[in-house]
């Protein structure tokens, strides 16, 4: 029966059979690496610069560096459950208003932020608008976003389509601006 010693002798030279054997068939490759260079008239700077301009994705020796693990900010009372504040908010933070209250720390955030944000260009309500142009003609209305429709789109002066400016002529009420009689009107229909 083979010992334990004799396996791993036996490991020894077959390793060093392996590597003599490699280091062998590597100078025959590199031998006719050189005759080829020399037959066709081939620097190392020529395969250098014609292997350097197809050469994709990151440079070798160029180590990544890991990022360290973001500290837990949010940290649930229930559950013991923490969260960093990226990424997805999970189900016991996600649904809160105020999430000061579940800081790990128990102060409020040091960066003072705005309970509402700045409106932005392009910030719209959405879903369903108010119609303010009206087609006397057909009766056919337009909230005013998206594309104008053809009986609207060629005309010059869009002011006597106008629902809010039609009412008012109607009541010989006092001039309200378009947006207050468009607000006005959906606070009366709630």
């Amino acid at each position: 029966m083979a010992t334990l010693e004799n396996m791993q002798a036996k490991i020894a030279r077959l390793q060093a059979q392996a590597e003599a054997l490699a280091v062998k068939q590597s100078s025959g490759v590199i031998a006719k690496i050189r005759d080829l260079m020399e037959k066709h008239g081939l620097t190392v700077a020529d395969i250098e610069a014609h292997i350097g301009a197809k050469k994709r994705g990151r440079k070798p020796g160029a180590a990544t560096v890991a990022k360290p693990a973001a500290s837990a900010k949010y940290r649930d009372p229930k559950s013991g459950a923490t969260w960093t504040g990226h990424g997805r908010a999970p189900a016991w933070i996600a649904s809160a208003k105020d999430r000061t209250k579940f800081l790990v720390d128990g102060r409020a955030p040091q960066l003072a932020i705005s309970a509402k944000k700045p409106a932005k260009a392009g910030n719209y309500v959405k879903g369903p608008q108010a119609p303010k142009y009206r087609d006397p003609k057909s009766g056919a209305t337009w909230s005013g976003r998206g594309p104008a429709p053809a009986w609207l789109a060629g005309a010059k002066d869009r002011s006597k389509f106008l629902i809010v400016a039609a009412e008012e002529g109607a009541s010989g009420s006092k001039t309200v601006s378009p947006r207050k009689a468009t607000a006005k009107k959906a606070t009366t229909k709630r």
